[in-house]
């Protein structure tokens, strides 16, 4: 499996970031505004080994080569709310077909939910668009970051109410839009 271009993109994503995010609730008439000061940083193989065990999640052979970050944020509203998070994420290739990788997405802790999860990817080099799809117990959220050139990506989050199995996602109850911008 070819992983030179997924490296280049988790190359980029080191580093601090300055994010101005919008969402739009759909579940109630409201906008919010934020902005983010992302740090991305290079995991660690005792970090890599830690999210893969956090999971109960088989230790492959190639550890080393597996791409990840250790990421933290800080993000404040237009409202004044605060929140701090920081967590350290792995992505494990199982197929590569016409160039497109996909796999496993491991996080020592999730976003919407204070628990390790394991959810989906696929990079795809064409655009360089990475997209995570994460199950989580009230929604699915479809995340693509879009590595614009190595100083911006453009983010977008769809939040899909979590359907009854084999059921499709078409109930939006959140959308956000960003612009990410490396400060260094």
């Amino acid at each position: 499996m070819d992983l030179s271009d997924i490296n280049y993109f988790f190359d980029c994503c080191l580093g601090h970031w300055s994010i101005e995010r919008t969402y739009h609730y759909l579940t109630h008439p409201e906008i919010e505004r934020s902005h983010t000061d992302f740090q991305v940083e290079v995991i660690t193989p005792d970090l890599k080994h830690k999210v893969l065990t956090d999971n109960a999640y088989p230790i492959p052979d190639h550890l080393d080569t597996l791409p990840g970050f250790n990421l933290v944020f800080h993000t404040v509203s237009d409202k004044g709310e605060a929140v701090s998070q920081e967590l350290r994420a792995l992505f494990v290739p199982k197929q590569q077909s016409d160039g497109v990788i996909t796999g496993d997405y491991l996080r020592d802790r999730a976003y919407e939910e204070a628990r390790p999860i394991v959810s989906s990817f696929r990079y795809d080099p064409t655009n360089r668009e990475l997209l995570m799809t994460t199950p989580y117990t009230r929604v699915v959220s479809v995340d693509s970051i879009l590595l614009v050139n190595p100083n911006m990506r453009i983010r977008r989050i769809l939040n899909y109410q979590r359907p009854e199995a084999g059921q499709p996602l078409d109930t939006l109850v959140l959308v956000g839009f960003g612009v990410e911008q490396k400060m260094a």
